[in-house]
């Protein structure tokens, strides 16, 4: 028989011995698990669930230092003192405990096997700057939660260990460790005793601990016991501590590299003669005092503080009495809150059990166990809220194997461990999800490793590294998955910027060779390839010659920046080339004189100008000079000079859109629909669309806004009626300039029409007698009309 300090050590060895001797022989004890066939031979056990009234020709006990533990050290050394295999005994742990056990076992041998491995002191270092298969111990959960996340965002993650944890979920937790799916391990003490584990480095972040009555600094064994987690056989490890902690003394390390520790002054002691013939002997019992000096009595502990609650009712003492029903009490005080703080609601429900038990039936209700379990079978909630009900319920899985309570005790051995399983498995579950980025872990050994990151886009433009989902890529921009957190975006970008230098290379030479079909420029001043934006325009040097911008991207580099920009160019180049070809066409003609000027104005208006800018120009013109633009589509309305071709509805957008970059005007200008040859004008302050309308050839006439070269139509059309028998307000005009029939009258008024009425009351319009109507003459220009800032780009040049 075998005594060990943890319920997860006992299973696994007994797992081990099952292996070798078989299931029939070997027997499991804990407080939440018998598993006792009728022929073992071989028992693994909790040291205080040790059958000590079976004889057995060996018994073991691991880890006997801890007969100086103030919570559990009186069962350790009740163990040492009293437990007894009839051909052999031993008991394993620390020379510390070697004097106190000369004296109180004199007649015991000591053997000392040495450390194959030498522990050594590193130092301190950042947390985010610890090797991998490392452990970080601090000593609360709080700590651990909060180190937890911070190495998930700088490391991709790590598995926790901290007491409260069920045995089955700290099992998966240290198995993602121990399979190399995170190489961090956040934990407290829990890992000092019993787990071993492929640790290389042991890194205190906290220094102190709460020993249950004040904060205190642990002691050179206790760093020395967590620390030797670091290092397997003949593996060498090292410890050290965070920056937080702060560096350790001289002397203590050399007392943990060296193995030399003060020896333990006494052990702690609990009688356990146990007076059974009423409550108060029983409680007066417990608190006899150590018979021996080497020996401390220990702090009351839970079982002994429910029997001083429990004392305080006076119906159940009534029941206590006789010695059974005093040794019942006795056991059901044993029955342990695992979530430590021994609450009202603990207490409670020991002395309901008491009660049932000491009924004419002498068993547990089973209605009522029943409703206790399934008010914990639930596995939604947060990390703490799984933590106590795993509590809750080891605490029923603990009652469950106490055979005599329970009418049917297998059906609820078998009902606990399963709620007690699901429990574990979402807390693992939880606990995963929260501090383990599997795709940031991933990335993150891949890149320390050193290797070529394995890359793939597949046609959906999803973007895998590695095989894992990281995002999708546009063009020459990454979008990373929205998963992702915004703390491990860049390690994700540095893996992806590493990943995807091939394909970034490929796309930019696809780029340099796609046709100019494959790329096209939006109303907003977009660039995109393929439909997927790639840069966008921006004010260069003159209007018809504007700069590129690449998109915003880190996939780029400075060299490959400057070859997407090259190519775009020479797309918006051409693209310009062909959409303003009469425009060019014009700024290359061998013009001379007042008609050169004139063009040069011109083009740098986009196409169009006030007349009244001109005038002195136009004065100068010769017939042959006017007869040369002429050939060219320029026209010379009574307030405009345009170019005719220019008006049409693509190359107004393009127009527009580079007037607009040019005078820096908020992208997408709008402008009235290709089919429309005139607008309702706008309203007198809305002058960011008169300014559009203005560039675009959508004049201000009468009530609306007017296409230029349909006002000429107009103008035609008006004086070639008024020739052949009189004007009138002919219903017939409206479709010329695409005004309502009730708005002829204003729109001839604002061609240089003015009405008259005959001696019948009859109305025709009649040309005013100035040479230039009126109406059209345009209000001066204000300054941030886009005539205007062209203008101020041509001298600026000039």
């Amino acid at each position: 028989m075998i005594g060990f300090p943890l319920r997860l050590l006992a299973r696994e060895n007994y797992d081990r011995i099952v292996a070798i001797k078989g299931r029939a022989h070997v027997a499991l004890v804990t407080g939440e698990e018998k598993i006792i066939p009728p022929g073992a031979r071989w028992f693994l056990c909790t040291v205080e669930s040790m059958p000590l009234d079976r004889p057995v020709a060996f018994v073991g006990i691991d880890e006997i230092q801890l007969c100086g533990d103030p919570e559990r050290g009186h069962v350790f050394t009740d163990r040492l003192l009293h437990a007894r295999g009839h051909a052999e005994t031993m008991v394993m742990g620390s020379e510390t405990i070697r004097p106190l056990i000369r004296k109180l076992v004199p007649e015991a041998e000591f053997v000392t096997r040495p450390r194959f491995s030498e522990l050594r002191y590193t130092g301190t270092r950042k947390l985010t700057r610890l090797p991998a298969r490392s452990a970080i111990v601090v000593f609360s959960a709080n700590d651990v939660y909060e180190i937890a996340e911070l190495m998930r965002r700088q490391r991709g993650g790590t598995a926790v260990v901290l007491g409260a944890l069920s045995p089955r979920t700290r099992n998966a937790q240290v198995g993602m460790y121990q399979s190399g799916e995170v190489d961090y391990l956040v934990a407290t003490d829990a890992i000092g005793m019993g787990l071993n584990l492929d640790i290389d480095h042991v890194a205190f972040a906290r220094l102190t601990k709460f020993d249950g009555r004040a904060p205190r600094r642990l002691h050179a064994t206790e760093i020395a016991q967590i620390a030797g987690r670091a290092g397997r056989h003949m593996t060498e490890g090292s410890f050290g501590t965070t920056d937080e902690a702060g560096p350790l003394d001289e002397e203590l390390v050399d007392r943990v590299e060296n193995h030399q520790f003060d020896p333990l002054q006494a052990l702690m002691w609990r009688n356990a003669e146990l007076d059974y013939r009423s409550p108060l002997g029983l409680l007066r019992s417990l608190e006899r005092r150590p018979p021996r000096p080497e020996l401390r009595r220990a702090a009351e502990a839970d079982d002994h503080l429910s029997l001083g609650i429990l004392m305080r009712d006076a119906e159940l003492i009534k029941r206590a009495s006789n010695p059974a029903a005093v040794r019942l009490l006795w056991d059901i005080c044993q029955i342990p809150d695992f979530r430590k703080v021994l609450s009202d609601a603990h207490t409670r429900i020991q002395a309901q059990i008491f009660r049932q038990l000491t009924e004419p039936a002498g068993r547990l209700d089973p209605d009522w166990v029943a409703r206790q379990v399934t008010r914990l079978d639930r596995t939604e909630g947060d990390i703490d809220t799984l933590v106590t009900r795993i509590a809750h319920i080891r605490t029923w899985t603990y009652v469950a194997h106490r055979g005599s309570w329970m009418a049917d005790p297998a059906h609820w051995q078998e009902r606990t461990r399963a709620v007690e399983d699901r429990l574990s498995d979402a807390l693992h579950e939880r606990l995963t999800q929260r501090f383990v980025d599997r795709r940031t872990a991933l990335l993150v050994r891949s890149m320390k490793a050193g290797g070529e990151l394995l890359a793939a886009v597949n046609a959906a433009g999803e973007v895998l590294v590695e095989g894992e989902h990281v995002g999708s890529i546009e063009g020459f921009a990454f979008t990373p998955d929205a998963t992702i957190e915004d703390d491990d975006l860049k390690a994700i970008r540095s893996a992806v910027r590493r990943a995807l230098r091939d394909e970034i290379a490929g796309r930019i030479g696809r780029l340099e060779a796609a046709p100019g079909a494959d790329l096209a420029l939006a109303p907003d001043g977009v660039l995109s390839w393929l439909g997927v934006p790639v840069g966008r325009i921006a004010a260069g040097p003159s209007p018809l010659a504007p700069a590129v911008r690449v998109r915003e991207t880190d996939l780029l580099d400075g060299a490959g920046r400057d070859r997407v920009a090259a190519r775009l160019q020479r797309f918006l180049a051409d693209h310009i080339d062909r959409e303003l070809r009469p425009l060019l066409r014009l700024r290359d003609a061998p013009l001379a004189g007042a008609a050169r000027g004139i063009a040069f104005q011109l083009i740098e208006g986009l196409g169009l100008l006030p007349r009244r800018a001109l005038d002195g120009l136009i004065a100068s013109l010769t017939s042959a000079d006017r007869r040369q633009l002429g050939a060219f589509g320029v026209r010379f309305g009574p307030a405009h000079v345009y170019l005719a071709p220019m008006l049409k509805p693509r190359p107004t957008g393009l127009r527009v859109l580079l007037g607009a970059v040019a005078a820096g005007w908020t992208l997408p200008v709008a402008l009235p629909d290709p089919s429309r040859i005139s607008v309702p004008a706008p309203p007198a302050d809305d002058d960011g669309n008169a300014a559009a309308l203005d560039l675009a050839g959508f004049v201000a006439f009468g009530p609306r806004r007017v296409r230029l070269d349909r006002i000429e139509t107009l103008r035609d059309a008006a004086e070639s009626r008024r020739r052949q028998g009189g004007l009138t307000a002919d219903p017939t005009l409206a479709p010329i300039v695409g005004c309502t029939v009730a708005e002829i009258p204003a729109i001839l008024q604002a061609a240089g029409y003015r009405p008259t009425q005959d001696g019948e009351g009859r109305v025709s319009y009649v040309p005013v007698r100035s040479r230039r109507p009126q109406a059209a003459r345009p209000a001066a220009v204000a300054a941030d009309n886009p005539f205007a800032k062209l203008a101020l780009l041509a001298r600026r040049d000039a």
